[in-house]
């Protein structure tokens, strides 16, 4: 004979829950990510040519940098 219990449907709304939370979390992350990005980018464009010069990286490059996409070892080239 099979029995079926009472407690097994409860995993399935624990895991539920678990998953939005998660899913929460991620998307704070993302979001808290974006800020500090846009903050930093603002910041750098704030500064002359001459200092973004004498931190390695010209006007166009300040996003590129800031995301991590900059080849560093590419710029030090000039």
């Amino acid at each position: 004979m099979t029995t079926i219990s009472s407690t097994a449907a409860a995993p399935v709304r624990s895991s539920t829950l678990v998953g939005l939370l998660r899913l929460l979390r991620v998307l704070g992350d993302a979001l808290a990510t974006y800020w500090v990005r846009r903050e930093a980018i603002k910041t750098l464009r704030q500064l002359d040519d001459r200092t973004l010069r004498d931190i390695g990286i010209s006007r166009c490059q300040i996003e590129p940098a800031v995301a991590g996409e900059l080849d560093i070892d590419l710029v030090r080239i000039r």
